[in-house]
């Protein structure tokens, strides 16, 4: 039997997990810092920015797993 595995939904589904992953760090750091009261480390990581990037990555994860899924059902 042949293993067809569609390359991009492995690449889309470890870049989920290694972005989710990095989502729980980002979470766990924000409590860790809130209990110390750093509030200037804390305004810089809930910034625009850091927010804009977290979700131009998800936007752009999602994308790539909606493609890999219309290939997948498509082959």
């Amino acid at each position: 039997m042949k293993n067809n595995r569609n390359l991009l939904l492995v690449l889309t589904g470890r870049g989920l997990k290694y972005f989710l992953l990095t989502l729980l760090g980002f979470a766990i750091a924000l409590i860790v810092f809130h209990v110390f009261q750093a509030t200037s480390i804390i305004q810089v990581l809930l910034s625009a920015t850091v927010l804009i990037w977290f979700v131009r990555i998800a936007v752009s994860l999602f994308c790539m797993f909606a493609i890999a899924m219309i290939l997948e059902s498509w082959g």
